[in-house]
């Protein structure tokens, strides 16, 4: 089994800083790319950053140059550094990521959320 774990959600003022954290454990050969995704009440899940193994990255539109993304030296934890947050980045955020266990070969796995609220 696999298993995704985020952590360091919470409440924040405008304009201030929060750094999400997610592990992957379980029985894992390989993961290739890991990505944070959110959903705000009423809307759709949508994406915000993802990393390959080797590195590259991509944002949403709405969170360049505000949110990092990245992965930990033993690649399997994957960490956004959320920035001048505003109230339009509340929402449940998500981790993902395609993981090959072997004899399933790749999937695509979610962890549970963590809630990130910015409001004064």
């Amino acid at each position: 089994q696999v298993q995704l774990v985020e952590s360091g959600g919470g409440l924040v003022q405008p304009g201030g800083s929060l750094r999400l954290s997610c592990a992957a454990s379980g029985s894992i050969f390989s993961i290739n790319t890991m990505g944070w995704y959110r959903q705000a009440p009423g809307k759709q899940r949508e994406l915000v950053a993802t990393i390959t193994s080797g590195g590259s990255t991509t944002y949403a539109d709405s969170v360049k140059g505000r949110f990092t993304i990245s992965r930990g030296t033993a690649k399997n934890t994957v960490y956004l550094q959320m920035n001048s947050l505003k109230p339009g980045d509340t929402a449940v955020y998500y981790c993902n990521a395609q993981i090959y266990t072997g004899v399933l070969g790749y999937g695509d796995y979610w962890g549970r959320g963590t809630q990130v609220t910015v409001s004064s």
